[in-house]
């Protein structure tokens, strides 16, 4: 059964007020009254956010040849190697079957398996997760890897147990149309939502709303503009992670 998480706010408007000097007027002041209700009625659409359903690959595998674990590697070119199993998805997207996020900055699509990519002296996380023809991130066990590693002199992260999150969608600085919906797409990764009593807050333009699914969220009816939304994964009290990348934030325009 489709299990649908929906959430209303109402957008603030300006009312236009229409005032009549004489009785000459009073179709005028009508005309802008009714103008401004169906101003005041588009403005105050509400916003909806449902899960949006995608098919699940929990046979799919993407497997991380290079780095290592904790490689070290000079400053430069770090070599990248995967291997994907049991995936038919080869067309869509021109062809991409994965994305790569470094640090839980925006993740990057590929379709090569052997690839080399350049790094300043640092600490490296690379997390590489199979997608379907939308884009959206597979969830299952085994749809995703994690590699730690550095460069230069760069010390290793601290070892830590803590689960974190790579956000996949939406993209930082991402355009759509005012038709369109926005997806919300997140993983989880190093523990589970009833396990550990985990939960993400997605917080859209100041609203914060309550999730305890990993799964692509659809936000529609959101106005023309400049958008932020950050998904910051705690506990179920609403207490922060001590982990890294436990958090995302991006920004998007409606036009």
């Amino acid at each position: 059964m489709k299990k649908i998480f929906l959430f209303r706010l109402l957008i603030p408007s300006l009312l236009i007020v229409g005032t009549a000097c004489g009785s000459d007027k009073g179709e005028s002041s009508q005309g802008s009254s009714q103008e401004a209700s169906g101003t005041l009625q588009e403005a105050t659409k509400p916003i909806q956010i449902e899960e949006h359903q995608v098919e699940a690959y929990p046979d799919a595998i993407i497997e991380m040849y290079s780095p290592l674990g904790n490689e070290n590697f000079a400053a430069g070119k770090v070599p990248f190697e995967f291997n994907i199993k049991n995936y038919p998805f080869t067309e869509g997207l021109k062809g991409f079957q994965y994305r790569l996020s470094i640090n839980g900055d925006n993740p990057v699509s590929y379709h090569l398996p052997i690839f080399q990519r350049d790094f300043n002296p640092g600490t490296y996380r690379a997390v590489a997760y199979l997608i379907d023809k939308e884009g959206l991130a597979l969830k299952e066990f085994g749809n995703y890897v994690d590699r730690d590693f550095t460069v230069g002199d760069s010390q290793p992260f601290p070892e830590a147990d803590e689960p974190y999150m790579v956000l996949n969608l939406p993209e930082d600085n991402q355009v759509y149309g005012v038709n369109d919906g926005v997806i919300v797409d997140f993983l989880l990764i190093g523990g589970g939502v009833k396990e550990d009593g985990l939960m993400f807050s997605i917080k859209l333009n100041g609203e914060e709303h309550q999730i305890a699914k990993v799964a692509p969220f659809l936000i529609t009816g959101l106005p023309k503009g400049k958008h932020e939304v950050e998904v910051k994964l705690v506990k179920e009290n609403g207490q922060e992670l001590d982990g890294i990348f436990t958090s995302a934030r991006r920004s998007f325009t409606i036009q």
